[in-house]
């Protein structure tokens, strides 16, 4: 049965979705809310795609994303499917932020508190206190840009970009984020504390245009958050809303291909051979992967091989899941906890392809907010290294539990004493794991790295170039990673996918 006949049999559009990350769920529940019929396909058992959970020996892990910067792209979800946010969801505000410690054993907590920020900045260095305001006052104009004006705005055409071309030269959009941080304030401790947001999304500071310092605002504006029961809590309200809404998810469903005809998306293909046929197709899918592989039957013009090639990837990640028997009381919920060196490793990271000796850490304790997902009396954690993708020469079989090791020792005896006798269970992931797991091109964590010539209208539209009725959501695709970028990708498709009385007899 085509789509337009299964439309005409059914009565209502058919939106399929490849994926259940964050873009995937959003644009599910968006898509409903315009009276699509939709199907949602996860390849894995559970849904959630990065935000995916890992249960363990009575602990749970977020897989993936730990924090929730803009609250109400989620609470406008919920909107949409006649709900309350605050009915199904317990979301908690951070302070701090995070704990920042430098190599030095010296600390830096951060949070929306204006005098208490000041004191921060004032005790590392009193002669960067009106930098830093400054620097705030920057990163503000470009959140008011960067995110209100053009986070859900599609650019599928070039003047798109060259209307707001003015505003980002106005805005210094060609410094890198630390180069504008280096323009406010000198102290190096400060200017890495005020830069490391990029690596949240799969930038590198030093490289990432400066549009990106909107996250230092966007954490001030609408502060950091995490849910009880763990992020994969909103994974399950999200799912309960496309399920409320009438819409079906499908685990362990792998596509294989999207089947097209005279160039327009007809439906998907399974591994299992069942072709289901749809009227649009959205694809959560990693962008390199699904041309790569999702599109066999298409002579693509606008993204051929070597273009995907030539693009310029996010960095992988390095993620230990780790319990123990005891609980470290004194460790915040999330931790920076930075290397001897800050520009020379991510160096190794993003140009050199090159595993270093040494790293820089997130270190996330969700239990120091929700003890429910450990046993009681134990903590939860994961720590995630920044590392080369799979462009490097890294052998992970060979090298992962070395690093692993390397990192347990270095928590060991800075700020998890007595880590090695306490812990009761572990579990690594690699670029290997986001490759041949979440099928991310190169193994990188957040598709293409977000330099300026690789966003707004010069990264993937989130309209298809190459077949109709096809459209992108997630990291790959415009605005970009992270959890707001993400969700925002399905905004996006409200401006681009038609209603669905277009299909309607």
């Amino acid at each position: 049965m085509t789509a337009a006949a299964q439309t005409a049999a059914g009565g209502q559009a058919h939106a399929v979705v490849i994926g259940s990350g964050f873009g995937g769920l959003a644009a599910a529940v968006r898509l409903a809310s315009r009276g699509y019929r939709v199907t949602v396909l996860e390849k894995l058992d559970k849904p959630g795609g990065r935000a995916y959970v890992h249960e363990r020996d009575g602990f749970k892990f977020d897989a993936g994303p730990t924090i929730i910067t803009a609250p109400f792209l989620l609470e406008e979800l919920w909107e949409m499917a006649g709900r309350r946010f605050a009915d199904d969801i317990d979301l908690r505000p951070m302070d701090p932020f995070y704990r920042i410690r430098f190599d030095d054993g010296t600390t830096f907590d951060t949070n929306a508190d204006e005098a208490a920020m000041r004191e921060q900045v004032a005790r590392l260095s009193p002669a960067d206190v009106a930098g830093y305001e400054q620097y705030l006052e920057e990163s503000r104009k470009i959140f008011q840009v960067g995110f209100v004006e053009l986070g859900h705005v599609p650019f599928t055409k070039w003047t798109d970009m060259a209307r707001i071309v003015p505003k980002m030269m106005k805005l210094q959009s060609y410094r890198s984020v630390y180069g504008l941080v280096s323009k406010y304030v000198k102290d190096e401790r400060l200017r890495t504390a005020l830069s490391f947001h990029p690596l949240l999304i799969g930038g590198n500071p030093f490289s990432v245009s400066s549009i990106y310092a909107l996250i230092s605002y966007l954490e001030r504006h609408w502060g950091v958050h995490s849910a009880i029961g763990g992020t994969g809590a909103i994974v399950d309200g999200l799912v309960s809303l496309i399920e409320g809404q009438g819409s079906t998810i499908r685990c362990n469903a792998e596509v294989a291909e999207i089947t097209t005809q005279n160039r327009k998306a007809t439906g998907v293909k399974l591994k299992n051979g069942e072709v289901i046929a749809a009227d649009i197709v959205v694809a959560n899918s990693d962008f390199a992967w699904t041309h790569k592989h999702l599109l066999p039957s298409v002579k693509r013009r606008k993204w051929p091989n070597w273009r995907l090639d030539a693009s310029r990837y996010s960095n992988g990640l390095f993620v230990w899941y780790f319990g123990t028997k005891r609980q470290y009381p004194d460790l915040p919920h999330h931790s920076i906890l930075l290397g001897p060196r800050y520009q020379g490793l991510l160096r190794d990271i993003f140009h050199k392809k090159s595993l270093a000796d040494d790293f820089s850490l997130y270190l996330h304790r969700p239990t120091a907010t929700d003890p429910s997902i450990a046993p009681e009396g134990c903590d939860a954690f994961y720590v995630l290294a920044p590392v080369p993708h799979l462009d490097g020469d890294t052998d992970w079989a060979e090298r992962a539990e070395p690093y692993r090791q390397a990192i347990e020792d270095y928590l060991d005896r800075t700020v998890l004493p007595g880590l090695k006798d306490n812990l009761v269970t572990s579990l690594v992931s690699t670029p290997i794991d986001f490759h041949e797991r979440l099928l991310s091109y190169k193994g990188a964590g957040f598709s293409l790295e977000p330099v300026l010539w690789q966003s707004a209208w010069l990264r993937p539209h989130n309209k298809s170039e190459e077949v109709e009725h096809l459209y992108f959501v997630g990291a790959g695709t415009h605005p970009g990673a992270g959890v707001p970028g993400v969700i925002s990708t399905a905004r996006v498709l409200d401006k681009v996918v038609p209603d669905a009385t277009v299909f309607a007899n």
